[in-house]
């Protein structure tokens, strides 16, 4: 157990790794751009082959000008900070998939899906353009190879748990590792998911505002949201997103820090 300590110890540590350049904030990641982009490049590359994407319609025309207007609002950030040279390995990219599913992504290194089952919750451009600042937001942010680096650790205190308790009574054993994975799963994997969303909202209202769209569709797109799941969505506590109420609040609460911002890069 001495040894999981020291791990859990190094765990900590290691949170404060790296800068992210797009929120100066001190992240857990230990992968560079040149090692996660070129595995989600291939990954979404398979993807379209077996998803072919919606082509040459007014829907996926509008997918892909919006996705260009956020990207390009991403670029007026990073120059604003003097840090242009950041997006230089970033290879944006956007389709429109049909698949009912109310959902959308991004990749890291800029390969953005939308599903068609979403364009309702959109509803207009300014919502296109919120959910589209969130998914580019998770990759600016370097969200997926934080993932990385939470389940890199995680496998490795999982090996070590099962080491270390190898000669304790089945029982107490079965106790230890079944209280270890309830911890990790909702004391830390949980939380740290629901933290990128958050985090993804506020960015991408910071870039649709860049963009020159009204904040205030982000608030109404997690509205929609809402009405169109009846109530169904899971306690926040078991779930990787922050609940829809929680979400529009915070994004109405950003508005005016997106909108300042805005202000001063556009000045």
């Amino acid at each position: 157990m001495k040894n999981l300590f020291h791990l859990s110890l190094c765990f900590i540590l290691i949170t404060a790794c790296k800068t992210n350049s797009y929120t100066g904030k001190k992240t857990l990641n230990f992968y560079g751009n040149k090692t996660v982009f070129p595995v989600a490049f291939k990954e979404y590359a398979s993807f379209l082959e077996k998803n072919p994407p919606v082509l040459n319609t007014p829907e996926s025309k509008r997918i892909k000008a919006i996705g260009q207007k956020i990207t390009a609002a991403a670029e007026s950030y990073y120059a604003y900070k003097g840090q242009l040279s950041h997006l230089k390995d970033y290879a944006w990219e956007y389709n429109l998939v049909k698949n009912d599913q109310r959902n959308a992504w991004c990749m890291p290194g800029g390969k953005i899906v939308f599903y068609t089952g979403i364009l309702p919750i959109a509803a207009t451009d300014a919502g296109i353009a919120a959910i589209m600042g969130h998914e580019v937001a998770h990759a600016l942010a370097d969200h997926g190879a934080q993932r990385m680096s939470a389940n890199t650790i995680k496998t490795g205190l999982d090996i070590i748990l099962n080491k270390t308790t190898e000669n304790q009574p089945e029982e107490k054993r079965k106790r230890i590792l079944t209280a270890y994975g309830y911890g990790s799963q909702l004391g830390v994997l949980l939380p740290f998911s629901r933290k990128h969303e958050t985090e993804a909202d506020k960015i991408g209202l910071e870039l649709m505002v860049i963009a020159g769209y009204n904040p205030q569709e982000a608030a109404n797109v997690w509205r929609r949201m809402k009405a169109a799941g009846n109530g169904k969505a899971p306690p926040e506590l078991l779930s990787t997103h922050p609940s829809n109420e929680k979400r529009i609040q915070h994004i109405e609460a950003h508005i005016p820090i997106a909108k300042e911002l805005a202000k001063r890069i556009q000045n």
